[in-house]
């Protein structure tokens, strides 16, 4: 072999020309690869984390014969829901998400209720907080304000997280037929329109 042949490697074993810049190449390939795969790995674990888990013995049964303060101060009996699709959604006048996705909520509300629709918005505030906020965004919805028992009902219907907002569609014959943590979108409540 000749010191002429551009593959020649010196007995150092350092790499020359274009073979070190082939593995530099490689290398930032590598970390490129790791650092994707890396990333998608969280991803994945902070979807399977937002995801509601299962149920709590007996929460259903629990659930609708619960009640709560009205934010007119008459009580709020989840009983008076049953028999009807119910789209429950558990919010905070301090969640961005929640304020956001308030007004698609009462939209629905407008334009499904006489088809038997039902919409109940439980503040998981003070209540205050609550009073306060609706002065400036009016909602024409049932509110209720949960605080502690609503937050524990949360994490008991598949919250674990105890994120905010927190949604659920009850079916008719008072089962759970979807739920989603975070914030809902117009195709999300079409999808449920459609599921039941």
């Amino acid at each position: 072999m000749t010191t002429n042949d551009s593959s020649f490697i010196p007995p150092s074993g350092e790499p020359q020309g274009a073979l070190a810049k082939g593995m530099t190449g490689r290398r930032r390939l590598l970390t490129y690869g790791l650092g994707a795969v890396a990333g998608l790995a969280g991803a994945g674990w902070g979807w399977w984390r937002m995801q509601p888990s299962g149920l709590a013995d007996g929460v259903l049964d629990a659930f609708w014969a619960a009640q709560f303060d009205g934010i007119d101060g008459v009580p709020v009996a989840m009983q008076a829901f049953a028999g009807k699709p119910l789209l429950l959604n558990f919010w905070a006048t301090w969640c961005p998400p929640c304020v956001e996705e308030l007004p698609l909520l009462n939209s629905f509300y407008h334009q499904h209720r006489d088809k038997g629709w039902q919409v109940l918005g439980l503040a998981i505030d003070q209540p205050g907080n609550v009073h306060k906020f609706l002065q400036r965004m009016a909602l024409d919805f049932p509110l209720a304000l949960g605080q502690a028992t609503a937050t524990q009902f949360s994490r008991d219907l598949g919250n674990d997280v105890g994120g905010l907002p927190f949604s659920i569609l009850f079916a008719a014959d008072g089962s759970i037929a979807q739920r989603k943590m975070g914030q809902l979108k117009e195709d999300d409540l079409d999808r449920w329109v459609a599921s039941l």
